[in-house]
C-alpha cells in the first residue's frame, strides 16, 4: 500500500493512496481499532495493515479526498525519536567530499551515524525556512527513508528487512558551515524545516528490492544527483542489524540511509540553496518531494 499523512478539517489522518484521491479509513468504516495515524497502524502491526486492506479497492466507499487539495503532512509529522542518518553512504560522495578538501576520506569499515531533531520535520511540499541569520549555506541530499514497523535488538542482517514497515524520501538539508564547525554534525543537521519528508510511505511488500531503487535530486528543475541504492555502502539490512546491536530500534524509528554524489557544497564553484529556489527530491516507486526555499523571515 502506499499511505499519506494528511490534515482534515483540523485534524490529522492516515490515508491510502488510491489513484487521485487519498482515502481515510478511520472516517470510512465505524469498526473500532481503524489507526487513524501512522504511528497508531505502525504500533498495530500486520493486524492494522489487515484492517486497511478493505479499503483498497479503488470501487470500495469510503470517505476520499482528493489529493490534488490536500495538505499532506509528512507521513510521520512527530516523530517519536531523533531521525538516524548516515553520513558518507555512498563511494561517489565520499570523493566529492575529500576533493572539497572537507577532509581526506576512506570508505568506513562502520557507518557514519548522527542524528536529525524531531523538529526539523516538515511536509513533502512545505516551504524550507531559510534563516540567513544562522546561515547561507543551505545544502541539499536526497535519502532513501526506512520506517522501522517492528521493534528489534540484535538483529541479524538476514532478517533486518522483516523488521522494515516501509519506506519514504527524505531530503537531509544540511546547513554545511555549521555543520563542518562543530566536532559533531547535530547542530548543522537539524534546522527548522531541515527534513523535508514523503510525500508518502510504501509499505515493505511492494518493494521486493530497497537496493534497487533509483534516486534523484532537482534544483530548479537542473539534476544535480542522480544514482541508485545498489550504490551504498552499507545496505539497509546491514545497516539495521548494526545499529540494533547496541540499542533496541523502536516500531515509528526513521532511518535516512544516506545520500550519493553531486551535493552543493562539493561543486566548483559551491552552489547553496537560497530564497526562491524549488528542490526536488525523487526515489523510485515511491515519490516526489518538492519544496520552496523561502525567507524565514516571509513565513513569520
Amino acid at each position: 500500500m502506499k499511505l499519506v499523512t494528511l490534515r482534515h478539517q483540523g485534524a490529522e489522518y492516515l490515508g491510502i493512496h488510491s489513484g487521485d484521491h487519498a482515502v481515510l479509513p478511520a472516517l470510512s468504516s465505524p469498526k473500532e481499532g481503524i489507526p487513524r495515524t501512522m504511528l497508531a497502524l505502525i504500533g498495530a502491526g500486520d493486524d492494522g495493515l489487515s484492517m486497511l486492506r478493505e479499503f483498497t479497492d479503488p470501487e470500495s466507499t469510503g470517505v476520499r479526498i482528493p489529493l490534488a487539495g490536500a495538505e499532506l503532512l509528512a507521513p510521520i509529522p512527530n516523530p517519536p525519536a531523533n531521525i538516524i542518518c548516515l553520513g558518507w553512504n555512498y563511494v561517489e560522495h565520499i570523493e566529492e567530499s575529500a576533493s572539497a578538501a572537507v577532509r581526506d576520506r576512506e570508505l568506513p569499515e562502520h557507518p557514519v551515524v548522527f542524528t536529525k531533531a524531531v523538529g526539523s520535520v516538515i511536509g513533502p511540499f512545505d516551504p524550507i525556512p531559510f534563516n540567513a541569520d544562522f546561515s547561507s549555506q543551505w545544502d541539499w541530499e536526497v535519502e532513501l527513508g526506512v520506517i522501522i514497523g517492528k521493534a528489534g535488538r540484535g538483529i541479524a542482517e538476514s532478517e533486518a528487512l522483516e523488521h522494515v514497515f516501509g519506506y519514504t524520501v527524505i531530503n537531509d538539508i544540511s546547513i554545511r558551515d555549521v555543520q563542518f564547525r562543530h566536532q559533531q554534525f547535530f547542530l548543522g543537521k537539524s534546522a527548522d524545516g531541515a527534513c523535508p519528508m514523503g510525500p508518502c510511505v510504501v509499505t515493505a511488500d511492494e518493494v521486493p528490492d530497497p537496493q534497487a531503487l533509483d534516486l534523484s535530486c532537482r534544483v530548479n528543475g537542473e539534476t544535480k544527483q542522480a544514482s541508485n541504492t545498489r550504490y551504498q555502502i552499507f545496505g539497509i539490512s546491514k545497516t539495521i542489524s548494526i545499529l540494533s546491536q547496541g540499542m533496541t530500534l523502536r516500531a515509528g524509528d526513521i532511518i535516512a540511509t544516506g545520500t550519493p554524489s553531486g551535493v552543493g557544497f562539493a561543486r566548483k564553484p559551491p552552489e547553496f540553496l537560497k530564497p526562491g529556489d524549488v528542490v526536488e527530491c525523487e526515489v523510485q516507486a515511491i515519490g516526489l518531494l518538492r519544496n520552496p526555499v523561502v525567507d524565514a523571515a516571509d513565513l513569520g
